[in-house]
């Protein structure tokens, strides 16, 4: 490969290594091996839920409703842990919250011709409706159980479970995408939807599929967060959303570019989260962490302007 075309594919993952490296040197016990654990932890709820906010882009769709959503799964799951419910109901409870609402953006998306950029966000409002309505805005904690919260504070053969539960979706995902004929049909439908319908594609089916997922994995970052912290608000994963979009743009400046891809998606999720963590660790007010995601996020879709652009207008 010449040159530009590695630094074009590979660019921004060597400044994010430059990135990690220099906070390494200079950031206070940044290369602490309980750091570490910790910002992998952090980027595993990010690495989920943009995950979900990146099959959605896969077929050309804007999935603005997944930090909601995932505030509205982990209510009902917390409800439901808090009434003595079993964890497996009130974890099937949660996924049943990303189903619901997944399929109902895609059915405005498909059915009612509403454009994604605003069926989602009426659907945000429901769910954050719905969540302080079940709440009426206290948030639920207690001592909940350890077959709970040990889904995502527990270790497996050493390894935080949080983790696990990034790689797996991870793996998931990347394998839906490069591996099975429906991801090769979602990448088609978002390429071009209307040469993939005529090639014969459900092309609704896989934007059906793409709002769906999104949904899903929005769900089940919810509930990790939710056992995390033995805690569950209305408004707990409001804050994942900006932070999920810049990590889908940024991803999609490296590997493959101009594209949503799992690979740049998860390593962005893990820069932003080492940005966030090295500046504290510097001292750096809070409001830079802002100012810099606000930056990260413009340059990602100045790069990416023409896949943004349709995702948001199209009907």
């Amino acid at each position: 490969m010449r040159v530009r075309d590695v630094i074009g594919r590979y660019g921004t993952a060597i400044a994010g290594l430059a990135l990690i490296v220099f906070f390494v040197v200079f950031a206070p016990n940044f290369a602490t091996p309980m750091n570490i654990i910790n910002v992998l932890k952090d980027t595993s709820f990010l690495a989920i839920l943009a995950l979900g906010f990146a099959l959605a882009f896969t077929v050309a769709e804007l999935d603005l409703s997944i930090a909601e959503v995932a505030s509205l799964a982990a209510v009902v799951t917390g409800w439901l842990v808090q009434l003595q419910y079993p964890p497996a109901v009130a974890v099937a409870a949660a996924l049943g919250v990303g189903v619901i609402l997944g399929s109902v953006n895609g059915i405005g998306v498909t059915v009612l011709r509403i454009p994604s950029l605003i069926m989602t966000l009426g659907t945000a409002a429901i769910a954050k409706g719905l969540a302080f309505m079940i709440t009426q805005g206290v948030a639920f904690v207690g001592r909940w159980p350890v077959s709970f919260t040990g889904l995502a504070r527990g270790t497996t053969w050493g390894v935080p479970n949080l983790v696990l539960w990034m790689t797996a979706v991870t793996l998931f995902a990347y394998g839906l995408v490069k591996w099975t004929r429906t991801g090769a049909h979602m990448v088609a439908t978002g390429e071009a939807d209307e040469a993939a319908r005529l090639a014969g594609i459900a092309t609704g089916r896989m934007k059906r599929i793409g709002l769906l997922l999104a949904g899903v994995l929005a769900s089940i970052m919810a509930m990790l967060l939710a056992a995390n912290l033995s805690s569950a608000a209305p408004n707990m994963a409001g804050d994942y959303l900006l932070y999920a979009i810049a990590a889908v743009l940024l991803g999609m400046t490296m590997f493959e570019p101009g594209k949503p891809n799992v690979p740049g998606t998860v390593f962005a999720a893990l820069v932003l989260k080492v940005l966030g963590n090295g500046l504290v660790l510097l001292g750096a007010p809070y409001y830079v962490q802002d100012i810099v995601l606000g930056v990260i996020i413009i340059g990602s879709v100045a790069f990416s302007a023409s896949a943004m652009k349709k995702a948001a207008f199209k009907t």
